[in-house]
């Protein structure tokens, strides 16, 4: 059988098993949250990205002054393009979830805030919201918990690498054919 990685670190006793395992159990847990997040935005009434966008203001926001978000930390932070994140704000102020306004330094930028309605929304579903978080990540003590965390940024990185790898070798594929 071929192996799945040439880096030694990623094999136990010569053999990939447990890089196949953790790939597959990585992708189970990442289709579990979509699901999860599905839900929570069903019962919000939301898109998903709808109901993420909305959180994710919310809780960008109160991490400040409380002045407002900006598109580009808001894309930033959940790894969106900024066009896709403007169209999903513009739904959300439609819907009276979310309030723009100038940036008072940068009139070309504006600012995101969470409005009363909006924050009603999210404060209802926090129990929710708190028992499956708690159901999701209960088995890990509040060390492992941090060690997880900065695990998930470095495999997030790791997969836009891998990402842009694919691509590259896509697109050389397809000049050679």
């Amino acid at each position: 059988m071929v192996l799945t990685a040439g880096r030694s670190d990623l094999l136990v006793e010569g053999s990939d098993r447990l890089l196949r395992q953790t790939i597959h159990d990585a992708l189970r847990f990442g289709a579990s949250l979509q699901e999860l997040r599905n839900g929570l935005a069903q019962a919000a009434g939301l898109s998903p990205p709808g109901f993420t966008i909305l959180a994710a203001v919310e809780h960008l926001d109160r991490g400040d002054q409380g002045d407002g978000v900006g598109v580009t930390l808001l894309s930033t932070h959940l790894h969106l393009s900024g066009a896709f994140v403007t169209t999903e704000v513009n739904k959300l102020v439609a819907a009276g979830l979310v309030r723009k306004a100038q940036h008072p330094c940068d009139r070309r930028r504006i600012l995101l805030t969470v409005t009363g309605q909006g924050r009603s929304l999210l404060d209802g579903l926090g129990a929710l919201q708190r028992g499956i978080n708690d159901a999701i990540f209960g088995a890990f003590s509040a060390d492992e918990f941090r060690v997880l965390a900065t695990a998930m940024g470095r495999l997030v990185h790791g997969s836009d690498e891998a990402l842009a790898l694919l691509q590259f070798h896509t697109r050389q594929g397809r000049r050679s054919a």
